[in-house]
């Protein structure tokens, strides 16, 4: 194979992505989570974040069996669509056996820098919800898009987790885990594997939010994206001039231990995991 045939089966499966039939929520039984299972929340800006980031999520809860619950901080900006959105979420949790969590009624809006310096009130509203998730659920990790994931509502649910957790007590701990999105950390310190079988579960998953894929066939993209990862998460991850990890897909994320209400690092260097190693570890 030349370089030229090479480039042409990616357009082709590209094409090809186009005609994926819809993911089908699973009638086998979730993995049995044991009763004192940690639990691990991904704090979602909209509804998609949970399969997008999730990656690593999907590992413990698998793997590791751990409880995840994915919260849904809003359920987009377009009110017309926010029911539907919140039925296409359910659907995509339930195919990833993730349990969700939807503050207030329906969720939050507004969540964004400009609410936080405008409309404190409504701000202070929010954080008191999500520190009060916090307190109920007592989560082992946390996923949280990183402080400049560019779209305003990213940033704002990372300053609105960020905010909530500094009313909570000095003894809370849990592990942070950054997530990039819309914009590439500068400095992550985590590369995480992510197999063929569960990036093919995250695509079936993300083909539930059908109003978003309609106009952005992205679910087929996400492929793309992880291999994007790996390309940069091992130099950015594993140290300028390191050779690459050898596998495919990966999620590159921002480890770091909130305790005595500030944040701790959880190591020197950064840590790159494959799908052979065990993935609990990374948080004792």
């Amino acid at each position: 194979m030349n370089a030229r045939q090479f480039v042409a089966q990616f357009q082709k499966l590209v094409k090809q992505g186009e005609f994926l039939k819809a993911g089908k929520v699973s009638t086998g039984a979730r993995p049995i989570i044991p009763a004192r299972a940690p639990n691990v929340l991904i704090f979602s800006p909209h509804p998609d974040d949970e399969c997008i980031t999730g990656g690593l999520a999907l590992r413990l809860l698998r793997e590791a069996k751990w409880n995840v619950l994915n919260v849904a901080v809003t359920l987009g900006s377009n009110r017309a669509r926010q029911a539907t959105r919140r039925r296409e979420l359910q659907n995509a949790c339930a195919a990833l056996a993730f349990g969700l969590i939807v503050p207030g009624a329906h969720g939050f809006e507004h969540i964004n820098p400009e609410t936080r310096a405008k409309n404190p009130a409504c701000w202070r509203v929010a954080m008191k919800t999500i520190a009060g998730v916090l307190v109920a659920q007592q989560p082992r990790v946390i996923f949280v898009p990183h402080e400049n994931d560019v779209h305003p509502t990213h940033i704002g649910v990372h300053l609105l987790v960020l905010d909530a957790l500094k009313t909570l007590p000095r003894d809370f701990t849990c592990f942070v885990l950054e997530t990039e999105f819309w914009g590439q950390m500068t400095n992550p310190n985590l590369l995480v594997e992510i197999g063929a079988m569960y990036l093919a579960d995250l695509i079936a998953a993300l083909s539930f939010h059908t109003g978003e894929v309609k106009r952005n066939a992205y679910h087929t993209r996400l492929p793309v994206w992880m291999l994007d990862n790996v390309w940069r998460g091992a130099e950015l991850v594993g140290g300028r001039g390191a050779n690459a990890p050898d596998f495919a897909f990966g999620t590159i994320y921002r480890l770091q231990k909130w305790r005595g209400g500030k944040f701790h690092k959880v190591s020197k260097g950064g840590k790159i995991l494959s799908a052979t190693q065990n993935v609990a570890g990374l948080f004792r």
